[in-house]
């Protein structure tokens, strides 16, 4: 079992900064491959952006592309998530998903389906 626990959320403006963590249990995280999606009040939940188990390979959601930067640090079971530029379209709960071996390409894990494990989500709200 893998217990996901996200933080960083809060109010912020249009144009500023938020990062998320997201803290992982177990003595295997540094095998997993890591994602971060979100949901908007009645919306699907969308992905945002995943990582591979070494940090090397990263794929992000056409929305978010250049503005956020997805990242790891095996040595403290954690990945990042830095949201700059933020939008007010991108409020919403942000959730971490974490899938273990095996697992294909990055790509793939931009579907729910792969996923193994979430966490309760942070809310991040950005106001116009």
């Amino acid at each position: 079992q893998v217990q996901l626990v996200e933080s960083g959320g809060g109010l912020v403006q249009a144009g500023g900064s938020l990062r998320l963590s997201c803290a992982a249990s177990g003595r295997t995280f540094s095998s997993y491959a890591m994602g971060w999606f979100r949901q908007a009040p009645g919306k699907e939940r969308e992905f945002v952006a995943a990582i591979d188990w070494s940090g090397g390979n990263t794929y992000y959601a056409d929305s978010v592309k250049g503005r956020f930067t997805i990242s790891r640090d095996n040595a403290k079971n954690t990945v990042y998530l830095q949201m700059n530029s933020l939008k007010p379209e991108d409020t919403a709960v942000y959730y971490c998903a974490s899938r273990a071996p095996p697992y294909g390409s990055t790509w793939s894990l931009s579907h729910r389906r792969e996923y193994d494990y979430w966490g309760q989500g942070t809310q991040v709200t950005v106001s116009s």
